[in-house]
């Protein structure tokens, strides 16, 4: 076979891309040269992303050097190619899916454990995609969110100097320059919480249409399972007719059979975005759903309910505050401890301890813990996260599904051989710990409080109930009745399966127990 020419940016990042397909064809004897072609986007360097007008330019300069031969292969970041095909121009592969997570990188002088994703108030957040803006925004409206330009490694470097109190990344191209972020502050944000671009983390490989000679080759490290998930989030951006300037994210996976899309829309980055989920056996007209839940005329829902004490300024509240719906919370049940000092015994060979709920937590620390230096902590979700940090503690593990029996085996990959201690309510349904191979990790029960259900509940209607635990669906039933037309939200299976014991089917289980899940929820039912 001929030699072939690889046309590639210049950048740091884009040449490691290169390399690593030339790496890939040389191991199939295939003889291979690097050119590099400089494009618009480098061009302007030092412009916002929202002045650069028209679509794909970072991808313009390197398909007309395809189209007129002096290269043979592209190397492209897929999120940066535009969903229309040049003409006389193809996709021949794709890459294998780096973890599409973004990383909120702090300056060490400006973290702040108390206060969500560790930022303290008005900070200084760089970043030029009005995607992240307009979700970082969405939970910390205070954030003060300004243009950051360069490769990564400049972009990293600019932190470091104090420019920005934090900046957002592609954990992508961090793992794949292997930079250096010792000093820094580093927040891990899953792609089912910060909702990542179409098809990020993966690398296109752009041929002629008229080389099949190539084309050949290429499918022998194509990954035709990756072009199955990201051909559904192109197919919605597609359809949304949507380039950079977009506030979309959309990610899809697959998981016990199931293709999950989570997508993310705003008008602009100043706009609370809508969030869904939504969960197919197939991928039958999986994007055009999820397109047209967005695009549906929304039904008018006024109020929902749920059986918590609300979380003043949370997510939730600003997101239906969005929508002009009423939000009214109280939990149904009353909480007790059962433990005034705590016996430093417990702690004794101790490696993790897990939280199973936001009551858990506050309970433990108001007992003043003295934890030693290299104890780890668990939580079943963010919730849980949120008032662990009001203590000023980080959680090395965050469950993020509301199927428990998910949540627990991914722990368990991480507490074989380890014990775990387990502070929870008196008649906990242990639902973790029973996910656990006792063979494997001893686990510690630690009662803390016990529950009570109110007395005299009485509701007045809501469009939607959102029932929290089992025991609030028995205190809110033993007074109520759902009524027609009225929506019922469960968090995790073990609240629908007690639903269901009143012989009420619930509409909706958020993926997440958290209250972007539910926001994706109210929104498939608007």
């Amino acid at each position: 076979m001929r030699k072939i020419h690889i046309g590639s940016r210049g950048s740091e990042l884009a040449l490691w891309q290169a390399h690593f397909i030339q790496g890939k064809l040389n191991e199939l004897g295939v003889e291979t040269e690097i050119k590099i072609i400089k494009t618009q986007g480098d061009n302007f360097f030092n412009r916002s992303f929202s002045k650069l007008e028209g679509k794909g330019f970072f991808t313009k300069e390197l398909e007309e050097s395809l189209l007129e031969g002096s290269i043979d292969l592209a190397v492209h970041s897929l999120k940066d190619l535009p969903t229309q095909s040049t003409e006389g121009l193809k996709i021949a592969a794709l890459s294998y899916r780096e973890d599409p997570s973004e990383l909120l990188l702090i300056h060490p002088q400006s973290v702040n454990l108390h206060e969500v994703f560790a930022l303290p108030p008005r900070a200084k957040v760089g970043t030029s995609s009005p995607r992240r803006a307009s979700q970082l925004l969405s939970h910390r409206p205070d954030l003060d969110i300004d243009e950051l330009r360069g490769n990564v490694p400049t972009r990293v470097q600019k932190l470091r100097d104090g420019d920005y109190d934090a900046i957002l990344l592609a954990k992508a191209g961090i793992k794949r320059l292997g930079l250096d972020l010792t000093g820094l502050h580093v927040e891990e944000l899953s792609p089912v919480e910060l909702i990542p671009a179409p098809g990020q983390g993966v690398l296109a490989l752009q041929i002629r249409e008229s080389d099949p000679e190539l084309e050949e080759k290429l499918k022998l490290i194509h990954h035709p399972d990756v072009e199955e998930l990201v051909g559904v989030e192109r197919t919605i951006l597609s359809l949304f007719e949507g380039g950079c300037h977009l506030p979309l994210g959309v990610y899809c996976k697959r998981e016990s059979d199931k293709y999950m899309v989570w997508a993310c829309k705003a008008d602009s980055q100043e706009n609370f975005p809508d969030r869904l989920y939504l969960a197919q056996d197939s991928l039958d007209n999986l994007a055009k759903n999820v397109f047209e839940k967005f695009e549906k005329k929304e039904t008018k829902i006024t109020s929902v309910f749920i059986t918590r004490e609300l979380n003043q300024g949370g997510y939730l509240q600003g997101y239906l505050n969005s929508k002009n719906i009423r939000l009214d919370g109280k939990s149904l049940i009353r909480t007790f401890p059962i433990i005034h000092k705590m016996d430093t015994s417990v702690f004794h060979n101790v490696d993790w301890i897990f939280f199973n709920s936001k009551n858990g937590v506050e309970y433990f620390f108001a007992l003043d813990p003295q934890l030693k230096p290299d104890i780890k902590i668990g939580v079943i979700g963010r919730g849980s996260e949120t008032a662990l940090r009001e203590f000023g503690r980080e959680a090395d593990f965050v469950g993020e599904t509301s199927d428990t029996t998910r949540v627990a085996r991914k722990f368990a990959r991480l507490v074989e051989g380890k014990t775990v201690l387990f502070p929870q309510s008196k008649d906990s349904l242990r639902t973790i710990q029973n996910g656990l191979d006792p063979n494997l990790t001893k686990t510690i029960d630690l009662p803390l409080y016990e529950t009570e259900a109110e007395k005299n509940v009485d509701i007045f209607y809501f469009d939607i109930i959102i029932f929290t635990s089992p025991s609030n669906v028995d205190s809110f039933m033993a007074e109520n009745l759902i009524e027609p037309g009225q929506k019922v939200i469960a968090i995790g299976k073990s609240t629908a399966a007690k639903i269901r014991e009143y012989q009420i089917e619930p509409q909706a289980i958020p993926y997440t127990p958290d209250e972007m899940g539910l926001a994706e929820a109210i929104f498939g039912m608007l």
